[in-house]
């Protein structure tokens, strides 16, 4: 397991962990007022465009999206972790399955930017090809 090295790798670290444990509540003290997600695509996959604010992320976004999935799905495990500046990079692995039956594995590659102690700015890639087959 990759072990976070400086204050804003914790922060992203902390953020992954709150999505494992599925407390997205958990996200709004660590999420900048102004915090923005986009998911790296012109897919028109769930959860595609822009996010913005707590309420954009983890209500109109993270929970639908995450509700396509069993239990605490997908879980995301950290392969890789490193920053320069107010920059995060990382490296996922998730897996899990989705309440239609169909097995999640999918790898990510994240931008994190921290603003004031907070992250700011999420910039989301994975495989999105492989998601339109499985997302009925």
């Amino acid at each position: 397991m990759v072990k976070a090295e400086t204050a804003n790798e914790k922060l992203v670290e902390q953020f992954i962990d709150c999505l494992n444990r599925e407390a997205l509540d958990d996200l709004r003290p660590i999420l900048h007022p102004d915090a923005t997600w986009q998911p790296m695509t012109t897919s028109d996959i769930p959860g595609a465009g822009g996010h913005h604010g707590h309420k954009g992320i983890i209500d109109e976004f993270l929970r639908p999206v995450r509700g396509l999935f069993e239990g605490k799905d997908p879980q995301n495990e950290i392969h890789s972790l490193f920053s320069k500046g107010d920059m995060v990079a990382a490296e996922t692995h998730g897996t899990g399955k989705l309440k239609n039956g169909k097995v999640y594995d999918n790898r990510y590659a994240w931008l994190i930017q921290i603003k004031d102690g907070k992250i700011f700015q999420i910039r989301e890639y994975m495989d999105t090809a492989f998601i339109q087959t499985i997302v009925d």
